[in-house]
């Protein structure tokens, strides 16, 4: 029985999971982990693809299940706990293929990115809208801090819509696969990676007020700065391209001191 506090929506359907695999670019080499592996479906198709895979199940009762059904298989590794908290840093090179919980799927996006030197790529299911602002480009409504921050990292592909009446227990919106490659660098060049992410949450706090206005909090300064940068003071962020932000941070950054780069 899904448990509800846990965002359990299981996949059944074979052929959207062939569908996602396929996606994934797996060869017969990769280490594979799959967060929420559920009743282990596409875990013992994806076992049959790679040299290992690694399955975090936080819920106990599926776990127990899992090392069950899947004791015969040398190459699938279960561990039972919370994907936020698992120590990746001790994998070489890996992928992730997942069916994440909605709930969770920034905190784990997140936290996977932060061992991008190991991680080759990312292929999950998630909300609709959320996959669609993780692609979105500058001008519209769904281009925004993720969207900048997904891309800053990999290179994002929306594969395939799944209908929400392909889950058990049916969700309330459809979902869509991502898949995200990794980049060996990032697109652009800063000087500080912490302060350029701070001034696009900065400016998009206030996304519908003009630069000149949203990132008054950044610089005292911040109409000369913009007009440095070469960006007119009465754009809003979201007409802003990741190049001219990562402009207009190392622009900035030149009258931050070590304190006021945090955040």
């Amino acid at each position: 029985m899904p448990k509800k506090r846990l965002g359990q929506n299981f996949l059944y359907d074979p052929s959207i999971l062939i569908r996602i695999l396929e996606a994934a670019h797996l060869a017969p080499e990769d280490t594979v982990v799959e967060i929420g592996p559920g009743p282990g479906r596409m875990t013992s198709m994806l076992a049959d693809r790679v040299k290992r895979v690694i399955a975090i199940e936080l819920d106990k009762t599926l776990y127990g299940r899992l090392v069950d059904d899947l004791s015969g298989r040398e190459n699938i590794g279960l561990v039972q706990g919370d994907a936020l908290e698992y120590r990746y840093d001790v994998l070489d090179e890996f992928k992730v293929v997942a069916n994440i919980p909605y709930y969770i799927t920034t905190p784990i996006l997140f936290t996977l990115l932060k061992h991008r030197g190991r991680l080759r790529s990312i292929t999950i299911t998630v909300q609709k809208e959320v996959a669609v602002r993780m692609v979105a480009g500058p001008g519209g409504k769904d281009y925004g801090v993720l969207s900048l921050m997904v891309q800053y990292y990999g290179k994002p592909e929306l594969k395939f819509i799944v209908p929400k009446g392909a889950f058990r227990p049916v969700p309330k919106v459809d979902s869509a696969l991502i898949n995200i490659e990794l980049y060996d660098r990032p697109p652009v060049r800063v000087k500080d990676e912490q302060f350029f992410f701070r001034v696009i949450k900065t400016a998009f706090s206030q996304r519908r007020k003009m630069l000149a206005n949203s990132l008054k909090p950044v610089s005292d300064a911040i109409k000369e700065k913009l007009v440095a940068s070469g960006i007119e003071p009465t754009r809003r962020p979201e007409t802003l391209s990741m190049d001219e932000f990562a402009r207009l941070a190392d622009e900035l950054i030149e009258e931050s001191g070590p304190g006021d780069r945090q955040g």
